[in-house]
């Protein structure tokens, strides 16, 4: 039997290294729509979007919801750069319903003096949070 090929995961923050395995499958959250990626895929760097990255191994899918950031794939590694990133398993759903709610309420105020763009961001995050631990 032919020895499956596999690649390199790693996601990591300004603050740590939240995910790096070997895997089989990966979608990452393009800049200009998703992107699957194999086991000696071309290389590429993109630009990522508040999204999921779901990653595909031995069966199991796993989530991992990312804010921002870069992708760069090469010699069958994938490097995701993210500005914040988080397991579905190490997710606050409270915290992250909360701020739903609070994002929701600033921008249902209609406040002149509130920030539109940090506020629609802060949403975007919020229900991508919800969305990798299936609450959204």
């Amino acid at each position: 039997m032919a020895e499956e090929k596999l690649q390199r995961l790693e996601v990591v923050t300004p603050q740590e290294r939240v995910y790096s395995q070997d895997i089989r499958f990966v979608v990452l959250p393009g800049a200009e729509g998703e992107l699957g990626v194999l086991p000696e895929h071309a290389p590429l760097v993109s630009a990522l979007k508040t999204g999921l990255v779901r990653v595909q191994n031995e069966g199991n899918t796993l989530k991992i919801a990312v804010s921002g950031g870069f992708a760069e794939v090469r010699n069958s590694k994938v490097t995701v750069l993210a500005n914040a990133a988080e397991r579905e398993d190490q997710i606050n759903i409270e915290r992250a319903k909360a701020a739903k709610e609070r994002a929701e309420q600033r921008l249902a105020a209609k406040d002149p003096d509130i920030d539109l763009i940090r506020a629609e961001a802060a949403l975007k995050r919020a229900l991508n949070r919800l969305r990798a631990t299936g609450q959204a």
